[in-house]
């Protein structure tokens, strides 16, 4: 018997012990029961009794990982979602900068787990997965669960394939990319909040040479990069909209454009080969691996990710746990800061949305394999929004993993035990609908960002290609977006010049590109009639 199978084993032994833990935690708070409330709790009774007698439901889940440790299976954490959801859960964790990857070779392999996480609705293995019958459709399923069917409609459409949809959007706030950068740094140096392109220029040019930690040595740099170059939250994807690029396509006398056929596209990769070049940025970015991306800052040595804004609130936890650990922290100093953008020569914002949602969680046909396993594997993941999981899966377990201060949440300075048993579990989180759980404490960086992503809304570049679902592009979409992401990291890093780059969209156009582009305007001319 395997490791798993025996965990698996043991958890169904302890089935009934189940029903207590999810009676004796019901909530944070102590009620009396009312008379009205008589008929709800004979009916909640009846379904406790129930539920011990129908067997745990194992489910693997392949998630990403931004760290380099991670909860097991069997750890608290773990444990108590499985008691609260009767499942045993086993969790294939991935690296993030390798997920596609895996992803990929999962797809194309007999064994997937009972609930997949897909990065993208549209990435070309998905939907070619999808169009042959792979994955379960749960739109119409929705209406059944009290926390799915409340899923935003906006969303469940930017999130549809063929106006159906194949996976559980994660929910985010659609204004949410920004800048991350020390304030303590930006002080020191003697700058203010940086308002142009040129400003940002010179902060991280500052944070190299001014010395920003004042501990006398050459030490530190501007901004850290990291490997990972799709997404909505690479960092390359904000930068080149404040020098006027597209999201993705950008409009041009009435047709779709690529972003990297415009003049703006190519004027963003030279400030980063700028920056390459005068080491503002780490020269191994191209192999950092992005669950390693807080580290540099949280270190001391550097001051500014772009990428989420809520980032910054992270950070700031993780710099007071390490300097408490010295003996060192003022719990009052404020760190860390964080902005939507910078404005370009036009003088105007412009900030990366999100689709307001990060990815899906899909089930596939071939594990799932009858109606009835897909409203068990549905209940756990309606279940997993309810407040007290919600909190469960985001910061633990209390007096373990955290403490409450009135209504809020104080997470423990440990974050080794953090990133064994807590962090990455919020990955299976659909947050719907939005809110739900305990928060930790409402600092003014926290307050700030609630305000700012909102804010940003105003600001975002919408990708007017967002709903279209692309033939070619699920045929060799891979293959084309290898292409462009291969040949602007040799641009940056000076593996090659202007004309290599321009060699290889040229390259990318005969690879399909050319096709891609008719096809696409197709559906945009088709979309504006």
């Amino acid at each position: 018997m395997n490791k798993k199978t025996q965990k698996w084993v043991a958890a169904a032994a302890l089935g009934t012990l189940a029903v207590t833990a999810i009676a004796g935690c019901s909530g944070n708070k102590e009620e009396t029961a009312k008379p009205e409330q008589s008929a709800g709790a004979t009916a909640a009774a009846a379904a406790t009794t129930e539920a011990s007698a129908e067997k745990p439901l194992d489910i693997s889940i392949m998630l990403p990982i931004f760290k380099t440790n991670f909860p097991k299976d069997d750890g608290p954490v773990v444990t108590e979602i499985e008691k609260k959801t009767n499942t045993n859960i086993h969790l294939e964790w991935v690296p993030n900068a390798s997920y596609g990857d895996k992803f990929n070779i999962t797809l194309a392999s007999t064994k997937l787990p009972e609930i997949i996480y897909v990065p993208s609705s549209k990435d070309p293995s998905f939907v070619n997965a999808v169009r042959s019958g792979a994955f379960w459709e749960l739109g119409p399923y929705l209406k059944d669960y009290p926390n799915l069917s409340q899923a935003n409609e906006v969303i469940m459409n930017n999130s549809s394939i063929d106006g159906k949809n194949y996976g559980i959007y994660r929910g985010r706030a659609l204004g949410r990319n920004g800048i991350v950068y020390r304030k303590d740094w930006l002080e020191a140096v003697g700058l203010q909040q940086p308002k142009t392109i040129d400003d940002f220029y010179n902060m991280l040019k500052a944070f190299k040479e001014k010395d920003p930690d004042k501990n006398g040595k050459d030490d530190t740099y501007g901004m850290v990069l990291v490997k990972w170059t799709g997404g909505w939250a690479s960092a390359f994807d904000t930068i080149k909209l404040w020098f006027g690029a597209p999201n993705k396509w950008g409009v041009a006398d009435g047709k779709l454009v690529p972003e990297h056929q415009t003049p703006e596209y190519l004027e963003a990769l030279k400030f980063m080969k700028k920056l390459y070049d005068e080491k503002l940025i780490n020269q191994d970015f191209a192999v950092f691996d992005s669950a390693k991306w807080v580290d540099p800052v949280v270190n001391g040595q550097a001051g500014v990710i772009v990428d989420v804004t809520d980032t910054a609130g992270r950070i700031e936890d993780k710099i007071h746990a390490a300097l408490a650990k010295e003996n060192k922290d003022n719990p009052d100093a404020q760190y860390m800061d964080n902005m939507i953008g910078v404005t370009g020569a036009d003088g105007k914002l412009k900030a990366l949305p999100t689709s307001g949602f990060a990815g899906l969680l899909a089930i596939p046909k071939g594990t799932v394999k009858t109606e009835e396993e897909l409203k068990r594997v549905l209940k756990f993941l309606d279940q997993m929004n309810d407040d007290d999981l919600t909190t469960l899966a985001g910061y633990g377990i209390e007096g373990k993993h955290y403490t409450l201060d009135g209504e809020f949440i104080v997470p423990t300075k440990d974050a080794a035990l953090l990133e064994s048993e807590v962090e990455g579990l919020n990955q299976m989180l659909p947050f719907i609908p939005a809110g739900r759980g305990r928060v930790v404490q409402q600092t003014p960086l926290r307050l700030q960002t609630t305000e700012i992503q909102k804010e940003a809304e105003q600001y975002i570049v919408a990708n007017p290609a967002e709903p279209f679902i692309s033939d070619v592009y699920s045929q060799k979409g891979q293959q084309l977006d290898n292409i462009i992401n291969d040949a602007r990291i040799k641009f940056i890093v000076g593996q090659t010049d202007e004309a290599g780059l321009m060699a290889a969209f040229e390259t990318w156009k005969k690879s399909g590109g050319d096709d891609l582009v008719k096809e696409m305007n197709e559906l945009y001319a088709a979309s504006v009639k």
